[in-house]
């Protein structure tokens, strides 16, 4: 009787085991089909001490233009960059005149924008 228990429990053990390397079939979808990671390659804008900080990852190492525009939509200054595939650069406005400042960055993908309030 014990070996009809030992041969019958390693035979289920052997197709649970089975199943389960073989992953998902039919009908049944693992959580890493359903649920896709999506994720954004915006630039990041860190506001500090009266600076802009931009970091962008730029895959497609095309061109990426930095402008800043004052309160009245006049720009006052622009640069621009290309084939890199990280992107960073820092604007100090603590010298500037009091204003609002628009920082305007643009690349293959789109055209983003942060507003920093000089006082």
């Amino acid at each position: 009787m014990k070996s009809v228990r030992a041969q019958f429990l390693g035979v289920a053990f052997s197709l649970v085991a089975a199943v389960a390397m073989a992953g998902p079939k039919g009908g049944m979808k693992s959580e890493v089909e359903k649920n896709f990671i999506t994720v954004d390659f915006d630039p990041v804008f860190v506001k500090k001490d009266g600076r802009v900080m931009i970091n962008l990852l730029n895959l497609e190492q095309g061109k990426v233009t930095f402008k800043v525009y004052d309160s009245t939509n006049r720009l006052v200054y622009i640069e621009s960059v290309d084939g890199d595939l990280v992107v960073e650069k820092s604007f100090n406005f603590e010298k500037a005149f009091e204003d609002e400042y628009t920082v305007v960055v643009k690349d293959a993908e789109g055209t983003y924008s942060e507003t920093i309030t000089v006082r």
